[in-house]
């Protein structure tokens, strides 16, 4: 088990193996990877469940990950200032501790939850669903789950999302997306943002990164923008609008949208075992 990031035992999971838990017991020397093998397929199962969940009520949920500083709580606070009249959005926000980016949604008029995971360094199904019981679902359109800081793990759990947003921020390097190939992978669409310091940031070139993207065989759209800004949004808002629309149809259907999980992210765990 992964001893030294913490994100085998999260405050959602801890439950199934302490005392009489699910998954308190293993086979004698095998207990390391039964008890990872067995969080991850009890995680999936809470995942599905909150996707149900969220289907019934037609909501749409977007897992956003990057790594720390990128400006995923900047992208949901323009964002919100946008289109808060259009769609009925709430935030699950992931952070290792303090409420601060919850505060910083909350004082945009929506509803945020703030989940502290300690010294997980992801969100989990778990954690998650028992955030959502926080939130009034049929009152919502849209919510979004803004992950922990982190450009590995994120990309391995399901949360109960349709989509997973990564973002790219220009103040990283151009070959992030080859680096950590997991999480681009991962990605149904690419923002890549503060797109307003190229200007003095002439080292990442734009076009390197997403032939690093491409080089993945990644079909994402890469949507460069500036939330601070306001510089290329529209094209954000259309993405937006699109998914949630398809989303609409889907649950009229009786149908769901898994995302893309990665096995490697997980085979990245089970190499701690």
């Amino acid at each position: 088990m992964c001893d030294t990031c913490g994100c085998n035992v999260t405050p959602g999971n801890r439950h199934l193996i302490l005392g009489q838990g699910k998954l308190s017991r293993a086979a004698d020397g095998k207990r390391a990877v039964t008890v990872l093998r067995g969080l991850l397929t009890e995680n999936d199962h809470q995942a599905a469940h909150n996707r149900g969940h969220f289907d019934r009520h037609g909501v749409l949920a977007i897992n956003l990950m990057s790594s720390p500083g990128s400006g995923k709580t900047a992208l949901l606070e323009a964002t919100i200032a946008a289109l808060s009249s259009e769609f009925r959005i709430a935030v699950i926000e992931g952070d290792l501790e303090t409420e601060n980016d919850a505060a910083r949604i909350r004082a945009q008029g929506v509803p945020a939850v703030q989940i502290t995971t300690g010294s997980a360094c992801h969100l989990d199904a778990h954690m998650v669903h028992t955030a959502v019981h926080e939130l009034n679902l049929a009152d919502l359109d849209i919510i979004f789950i803004e992950n922990v800081g982190n450009l590995v793990c994120p990309a391995s759990f399901d949360l109960g999302q349709h989509h997973n947003l990564t973002l790219l921020s220009v103040t990283e390097g151009d070959d992030k997306p080859a680096k950590y190939p997991v999480m681009f992978r991962a990605a149904d669409a690419v923002i890549l943002s503060k797109t307003d310091l190229l200007a003095v940031l002439d080292d990442f070139d734009p076009a390197r990164a997403e032939t690093s993207l491409r080089q993945l065989a990644s079909t994402a759209p890469l949507l460069p923008l500036s939330a601070r800004k306001g510089v290329g949004m529209r094209a954000w808002f259309d993405w937006l609008r699109q998914r949630l629309a398809e989303h609409r149809e889907r649950c009229l259907r009786g149908e769901t949208r898994r995302p893309h999980i990665q096995p490697d992210g997980i085979a990245l765990h089970a190499a701690e075992t």
